[in-house]
């Protein structure tokens, strides 16, 4: 037998053996009580007078592992709102610069700025030329960067295109490159920097009216000598 008192209230209790470890509330002041474990032979104390006042309850059962709730339905989705046209035509004018020109030997994109982009640095490794102090006689020109800029009216209006390095051309000065004569709304903003790359290397051009008076005469003069880079310019991923 389990002899014990309640830690309240002092009142004595004796219960068997295989109650230890369950609750109880003490009959005397209420109180909840734990019946402790079964004392030793060593540390039994026999007290005749002691009457178990307590009525034990087992301890409730654990409750049997509940079946893991069903998982929620995925959210309905909802309608994207469309996108204005500007912003769909820089996203697809992003996505076809990186294919175009991601493992491109002549042409290579520097960087591509805004979100969507709508400002673009491209290199162009091209010969062409480029000024010197003797404007009738331009130096042989290898590396160029254009910086393209694309306008709050794109691609209604044509992008606004500069050049961020020399150069020697008829229809190019420091500060324009003339691309709006032959500009089109439906025109890939990709093929318009492929064309840039034929301007560079003298492949295209126009001396009837030229930024550059002198560049102009000096293609007209020496014909023979152009185009200054035969090689196709447009990239193979654009074939």
């Amino acid at each position: 037998m389990i002899q014990f008192t309640c830690p309240t209230c002092a009142k004595p209790f004796k219960v068997p053996d295989e109650f230890a470890g369950r609750t109880a509330r003490c009959k005397s002041c209420g109180n909840p009580l734990v019946v402790p474990a079964a004392p030793t032979s060593a540390t039994l104390v026999a007290s005749d007078s002691a009457r178990a006042g307590a009525v034990v309850s087992p301890s409730p059962a654990p409750p049997l592992p509940s079946r893991p709730p069903a998982p929620a339905p995925p959210p309905t989705p909802q309608p994207h709102a469309r996108l204005p046209m500007r912003t769909r035509r820089l996203l697809a004018d992003a996505q076809h610069m990186a294919d175009a020109f991601g493992h491109s030997d002549k042409i290579r994109l520097l960087s591509a700025e805004g979100d969507p982009p709508d400002r673009y640095r491209v290199e162009y490794r091209i010969r062409s030329l480029g000024p010197t102090a003797d404007p009738d006689h331009p130096a042989p020109r290898d590396v160029h960067q254009v910086e393209i800029q694309l306008t709050a009216d794109y691609p209604r209006s044509a992008p606004s295109c500069k050049m961020l390095t020399p150069i020697y051309h008829p229809n190019i000065d420091p500060s324009h490159v003339c691309v709006g004569d032959h500009w089109a709304a439906g025109e890939r903003l990709v093929d318009l920097v492929v064309r840039i790359g034929e301007m560079l290397a003298y492949q295209a051009y126009n001396i009837k009216s030229p930024l550059d008076a002198h560049a102009a005469m000096w293609a007209d003069l020496n014909q023979d000598k152009l185009p200054t880079d035969p090689r196709t310019i447009r990239p193979a991923a654009l074939e």
